[in-house]
């Protein structure tokens, strides 16, 4: 038999291998003969010997001289053509360069041709592209083609060749998941190629909202337990997913998740929330408490960060839940298109993700359809009609917490490129308006965050919620955003930590390493740990319980074997110390060790209020009230007066200033608590000078006595009192004259002697001697003077603006002679002057018609003259005032005030 192996190299050289192979029926001892040709010309020849009865196999390997490439060494295995049935594989191997999934290029594949000459070939492997493990002998025909090994195909060409070439991949579109996460590379059933594929991811958080498979976002507020997943086409035995909801806000009708359920064949788990709101959960598999990590019959159950996880390896199911939101994962090539619950069908395609069996399509009646039986809720049925529950209603005026502006913000900034924050702020809105109290809004940061860890994106947030969604970890961890999916521990290995996938939760600290999955504790060298508790054997069975170092411990199936948790004490009266200033006590227990006896004992230095310090008049009083420990401190009045910072008791003096008398009486202030000053002023001498009065002064408690006009001495020692500005003559001399001016805020008395003019009666009207105006010297009306000062009268017509009167008016008019004269002043040393004209001193006002050229009349008033006197006037001076110093201006002003004053005066 002849086969021929040809091929070419990476670099273009074609070598052809003949190689002759013993028939079975012949005894004589065959040689093998291979003979390589290249294109450089260059030969190689080989032969063997080969014994009479054909080996197992035989290998011929066939040499290339020319150039090849040194990166990999492809090896075929061929069998010989064969009349009987009879397995004789023949191997080849040459140097040649392989590809990876990845590669797109044909043009370094290797093409391998075998010819046999027999007229049929028989296979040791059946032609099928099934997989790459032939176990069966088949015959070929031409076009068959079939797996081999390391991505390489068999093909049966006509005239009995076969053709080996390998398998060229082309990398696939990368599509895009509406859920908004990347998708993953899924290799195909031949283990060469691979394709992309959005895997099956639903979340549920608050109080609840769904994300399901497809992304579609939408709240339900049920108060059953409801299908999250289940198969449509049954292929796993009893699997499915399960949430029991209840109201956990009966007035508004709010849900949150209790229990999540997990079943896959035999198993059931059960991961409970033991306290609304908390991170605080228990697990259970078949109804009985299990440690963690739990691992049988193809499922586990662990911690991670936060969470507790259940996964399903062989069906690459990924669960998690934490008591306030849970995230399934199942892959799309396992279960697209075959889901059906509250997440959803996994297709896709979120349009058909709340459609129900019947066509219907609505997100709230698709939720409340997919309940379950439970025997504790039995108002809940699956066979029920599905009626919309209302959703809570939320205020127009509600914005939500501040808490859920971080989700729009730069904390998460770096996810919002991956996963899309908008529906995560629309629920923690939701949230924190209906429940404003219960910070369940932190719910869907958490859940983002998960998310955004998930797509690779870890988002230490917690630190910037003032403490409102603080995580609170174990004294001895320590809280990280961004943890390890599964911690390092003694018993595991780094080689195993391999995910670069993050978590929160809380860790052992940098320097520390957990020892064991197990075994709670942290420990800096693995070799250092030991307890007793640990060291017990669980002898009997399952469920055992036993008490070890105050500690009640019981035998469960998974994790290290013994759940230990701190022993339970009998009940007692609970003793509240919870007053400030008490502080317990514990006393050995003679019955229980373990629980000692719990008693409040008072220590006033714990109190944290400390004795204030009263305002003067006030004093501190304390006093404990009833029940408590600390005192109450309070400032009480003491009865006291206070003035200027001192205190006086009462009856006692309190000196104010040097004009009262006080003292301190017993009556009290009711708005100051204080008691009242009472005072009594100085009695005073409220005599003054004539001339002065008594003033207010400055550090004088009565005043004193301010002079406010001029006293002027007379000659006949009599005294006048003048007020600024008046004028007196004197009581026995007219000729005298008194006068009193403030000038500066200075009273200034003057005394002014007039002198008469020469005076001769004999030159006089007889009967007209009479006294000037001041009183002191004579004048009278000469024998040649005009007529005095007096009223005259005429008759005449009064003309006003073209209008005339229509007869003659009597109008009056003042005329004749008034005294005139000069005289020197010995006080003022100059000429006193006084001018008098004749003036009307009484006048009244009359009415006369008018006749107007148009013929009109009108009214028209004049003045009507009735007195006339002579009256003081202005003497002008020929000397200009400019050229007058100002003291003599000065004087002249003040000389002229006195003569009106005095002029005033003998009026």
């Amino acid at each position: 038999t002849t086969i021929t192996t040809s091929g070419v190299t990476e670099t273009g050289s074609t070598t052809k291998t003949t190689i002759l192979v013993p028939t079975p029926s012949t005894s004589t001892p065959r040689s093998t003969t291979i003979v390589t040709e290249t294109s450089s010309h260059e030969t190689t020849t080989t032969t063997t010997e080969s014994p009479p009865t054909p080996p197992p196999a035989s290998t011929v390997s066939t040499t290339t001289s020319g150039p090849t490439s040194p990166t990999s060494t492809a090896s075929t295995t061929v069998p010989p053509p064969s009349v009987s049935t009879s397995t004789v594989p023949v191997t080849t191997s040459g140097t040649t360069p392989t590809e990876s999934f990845t590669t797109t290029s044909a043009t370094t594949s290797v093409v391998t041709t075998v010819t046999a000459t027999t007229p049929k070939t028989v296979l040791p492997f059946s032609p099928s592209t099934s997989g790459p493990t032939a176990t069966s002998t088949a015959v070929t025909t031409p076009g068959e083609e079939w797996w081999l090994c390391q991505c390489t195909k068999a093909v049966c060409v006509e005239d009995n060749t076969i053709k080996i070439e390998p398998v060229i991949c082309k990398p696939p579109p990368k599509p895009t998941c509406s859920n908004g996460l990347s998708p993953v590379r899924v290799f195909d059933k031949d283990g060469c190629c691979w394709h992309w594929e959005c895997d099956c991811y639903c979340t549920g958080w608050g109080d609840p909202h769904y994300n399901t498979f497809d992304g579609l976002y939408y709240s339900y507020q049920g108060n059953c337990t409801y299908v999250l997943v289940e198969e449509i086409n049954k292929t796993v035995d009893n699997f499915g997913i399960y949430i029991d909801n209840y109201h956990c806000e009966a007035e508004d009708g709010v849900s949150c998740p209790r229990t999540l359920i997990v079943r896959h064949e035999t198993q059931e788990v059960r991961i409970s929330t033991v306290e609304m709101n908390t991170f605080h959960v228990e697990v259970t598999v078949n109804k009985q408490a299990v440690a963690l990590p739990y691992k049988k019959f193809g499922l586990s159950v662990y911690e991670s960060g936060i969470n507790r996880v259940v996964e399903i390896p062989e069906l690459k199911v990924n669960v998690t839940y934490n008591g306030l939101s849970f995230s399934i994962r199942m892959p799309y090539s396992r279960f697209g298109d075959n889901t059906h619950g509250q997440c959803g069908i996994c297709n896709n395609n979120t349009a058909d993700d709340c459609t129900l069996p019947n066509g219907e399509n609505d997100c709230e009646t698709m939720a409340d359809y997919w309940q379950v039986v439970d025997p504790s809720k039995p108002q809940c049925s699956p066979g029920l009609s599905p009626t919309k529950t209302p959703n809570p209603t939320i205020k127009p005026i509600c914005k939500g917490s501040d808490i859920c502006k971080l989700l729009l913000g730069s904390v998460f900034e770096p996810c919002h490129g991956v996963v899309r924050p908008d529906k995560y702020y629309a629920a923690c809105v939701f949230d924190s308006c209906v429940l404003p109290e219960s910070d369940l809004e932190c719910s869907s940061l958490q859940i983002y965050a998960t998310t955004c860890a998930d797509q690779g994106v870890c988002i230490d947030w917690r630190s910037h919620t003032n403490g409102v969604c603080s995580y609170k970890c174990p004294v001895n961890k320590e809280y990280r955003a961004c943890g390890p999916i599964r911690e390092i521990t003694c018993k595991s290995s780094e080689q195993n930590a391999t995910s670069a996938q993050q978590v929160e939760g809380c860790f052992c600290p940098k320097g520390t390493m957990l020892y064991d999955y197990g075994v709670d504790v942290c420990v800096k060298t693995c070799g250092e740990f030991y307890c007793s508790t640990w060291m017990h054997v669980c002898l009997s069975f399952f469920g055992e319980k036993f008490t070890l170092d105050c500690q009640d411990c019981i035998c469960l199936e998974g994790g290290s074997g013994i759940v230990c948790q701190q022993h339970e004490c009998a009940k007692q009266n609970k003793i509240h110390c919870d007053g400030e200033g008490f502080y317990e006590v514990h006393e050995v227990n003679s019955e229980d060790s373990c629980c000692p006896i719990v008693s409040c004992k008072c220590n006033t230095s714990l109190c944290s209020a400390k004795a204030p310090k009263c305002t003067l008049g006030f004093e501190v009083h304390s006093y404990i009230p009833s029940g408590q420990c600390c005192p109450v401190y309070e400032c009480v009045p003491k009865r006291v007066c206070v003035h200027q910072n001192a205190e006086f008791l009462p009856d006692s003096p309190v000196f104010v200033d040097k004009c009262q008398n006080c003292f301190c009486t017993n009556e009290v202030n009711i708005s100051t608590q204080l008691n009242i000053i009472s005072c009594e002023h100085i009695p005073c001498n409220t005599y003054c000078e004539p001339g002065y009065e008594r003033r207010q002064v400055k550090g004088e408690c009565c005043g004193a006595c301010v002079q406010t006009k001029c006293v002027v001495h007379t000659a006949n020692t009599t005294d006048l009192i003048l007020k600024p500005g008046e004028f007196r003559n004197d009581p026995y001399n007219n000729c005298t004259v008194y006068s009193c001016v403030k000038i500066h805020n200075q009273l200034i008395s003057s005394t002014s002697e007039i002198t008469c003019p020469a005076f001769n009666e004999e030159s006089c009207k007889p009967g007209t001697i009479t006294l000037l105006p001041n009183g002191c010297c004579k004048t009278c009306v000469p024998l040649d003077s005009p007529t005095p000062c007096s009223v005259r009268q005429r008759l005449d017509f009064i003309t006003y603006k073209g209008c005339r009167s229509v007869e003659r008016v009597v109008l009056t008019e003042c005329e004749g002679t008034c005294g005139t004269f000069s005289l020197y002043s010995a006080e003022a040393n100059s000429m006193e002057h006084s001018c008098t004209c004749c003036r009307e001193s009484g006048t009244v006002v009359r009415e006369v018609e008018l006749k107007c050229a148009t013929g009109e009349s009108i009214l028209h008033k004049y003045v009507y003259v009735q007195n006339c006197s002579c009256q003081d006037t202005e003497c002008r001076s020929s000397q200009s005032s400019e050229s007058r110093s100002t003291e003599e201006n000065d004087k002249e002003n003040t000389l002229n005030r006195i003569k009106r004053a005095i002029s005033l005066t003998l009026k």
